[in-house]
């Protein structure tokens, strides 16, 4: 007998039985992960994917990668790098989806807990990740894909609300990445206002105006932009707003440490350096100089009102600034202020939730407002359907009618009460008087809550140059708990 060819075939026996063994164990392992997962999501039927999982690693009745197979070594390269590149997209559209998420601080409404240009980390599992309603889509981009601008989703499958158990739940004062409710109808070419402020506020018959607007689309909640706010109103709080502070059931809620508010500061003549604008912590946009010698940008009506009078008809200069509770303790004490007052609500300000009912509120002085509960049950009155229409139309899917007369109807049944199905929040943001939040668009349902930020990895300044504080090394990888 051979020897050469008995030791071939002992090889060939000892590969054999390695190559079984890794299968073996690679089939193991997303087993594991497969039953694991199916269990937290509390859905039985995903281990349908074992049967795939073991014709991949065992049975191999289906040829699954005679896909990248080919004998050109370039048409080789090329097919491994797509099949490396789908289950980098795979991978990361799980990762995005059901652990955490990368979000950019795009505006100053958080300012300055968070400021404009955080990169934060997003976990989803601080709340407990949603079953995604469009779970078609390309990963890494919220609704619109870039350069070609289309929808970045496939509106089929939809599927409903989910939320898999998580490490906890949203608490008063979390920072919380949501869904921005009022974006649910919006027009493509003014994507940035709601529809709702476009036809209440200003007035637009915005389907008989495409030139102006666009076409107009409904997003899934999902798919709907990501907001950042503070959480101050829980699920059966009732809120009110009383000269800029917030009560809750009757008792103030303390402002956390880096909420802000704008003021017009006076000089003795000078104008304030950029270093102590560093100091105030006042970002290049927010600084705003609204009067000057004979110039001013306002009436000069309001800063009379405001106490700021002119000499000869010439002003000392006169500063818009954000400021926090320590900044406004560092300007009192600066020897070439003037006077200073806080910002009033402007006379024509009607920018306040719901838009379509005139209640007298106002940005500094607003409520009281009850916010639903998940079970609890209102009285359809006139008041309760202008403040809770939206939720019970909008968020919770219903056919809500009220009849010349008086009667309300739900889904073609006359009613006179209402059970809220979902837990509703209440989201502000800590720059007060420069913040778009749930004084404009109202509530915020269980089913749009994204996530909690919890890490700032990437924080850059754009007022800055690179060798000047253009990142801020100091924001690196701290906490967000650590800014509050």
């Amino acid at each position: 007998m051979n020897v050469n060819k008995i030791n071939n075939e002992s090889d060939n026996n000892v590969s054999d039985k390695r190559h079984i063994k890794i299968r073996l164990i690679n089939f193991g392992i997303w087993a594991v992960l497969l039953i694991l997962f199916s269990a937290w999501m509390g859905n039985w039927w995903l281990l349908l994917g074992l049967l795939f999982f073991i014709d991949v690693y065992i049975t191999k009745f289906v040829p699954w990668g005679a896909w990248k197979k080919s004998q050109n070594p370039q048409i080789q390269k090329i097919l491994d790098w797509t099949d490396d590149i789908l289950f980098a997209l795979i991978f990361v559209y799980f990762i995005n989806i059901f652990i955490f998420q990368n979000y950019q601080i795009p505006s100053s409404s958080l300012e300055k807990t968070l400021l404009v240009g955080d990169f934060l980390f997003v976990s989803k599992l601080s709340y407990g990740p949603r079953v995604p309603n469009t779970p078609i889509s390309f990963p890494l981009v919220q609704n619109t894909l870039p350069i070609l601008n289309c929808k970045s989703y496939i509106e089929w499958p939809n599927w409903g609300y989910k939320r898999v158990k998580g490490t906890g739940h949203v608490e008063r004062n979390d920072i919380v990445v949501f869904n921005f409710p009022a974006g649910d109808t919006v027009c493509l070419k003014m994507q940035s206002v709601d529809i709702y402020t476009i036809r209440y506020v200003w007035r637009e018959n915005v389907e008989n105006n495409k030139a102006k607007f666009g076409d107009i689309i409904y997003r899934p909640v999902d798919k709907r932009e990501n907001y950042v706010k503070r959480c101050v109103g829980m699920p059966g709080d009732s809120l009110q707003i009383i000269d800029n502070k917030v009560y809750i059931d009757g008792k103030i809620l303390e402002d956390k440490k880096y909420v802000q508010y704008v003021y017009f500061v006076e000089t003795d003549g000078l104008l304030i350096k950029d270093d102590m604008f560093k100091r105030l912590n006042v970002s290049v946009a927010d600084r705003s100089l609204v009067a000057y010698q004979q110039e001013t940008t306002v009436s000069q009506e309001f800063l009379r009102q405001l106490g700021f009078t002119p000499v000869n008809g010439m002003y000392n200069p006169i500063y818009r600034l954000p400021l926090t509770t320590e900044a406004l303790a560092i300007v009192k004490k600066m020897p070439s202020i003037r006077h200073l007052a806080i910002e009033p609500v402007p006379d024509n300000y009607d920018d306040v939730y719901p838009v379509d009912y005139k209640n007298g509120w106002t940005r500094d002085n607003y409520g009281p407002i009850w916010i639903p509960k998940k079970g609890a049950t209102i009285t359809l009155d006139k008041k309760n359907i202008a403040l809770y229409h939206r939720c019970i139309r909008n968020y919770e899917n219903n056919e809500l009618e009220v009849r010349p007369e008086g009667s309300v109807f739900l889904n073609g049944i006359p009613v006179s009460t209402y059970t809220f199905k979902y837990d509703y929040y209440w989201m502000m943001g800590d720059n007060r008087h420069n913040s778009a939040d749930s004084r404009s668009w109202g509530f915020v349902p269980e089913d749009h809550i994204v996530g909690k930020p919890l890490l700032v990895w990437l924080s850059i300044d754009s007022d800055r140059g690179i060798f000047d504080g253009f990142i801020r090394w100091k924001r690196l990888f701290h906490t967000v708990e650590s800014f509050n």
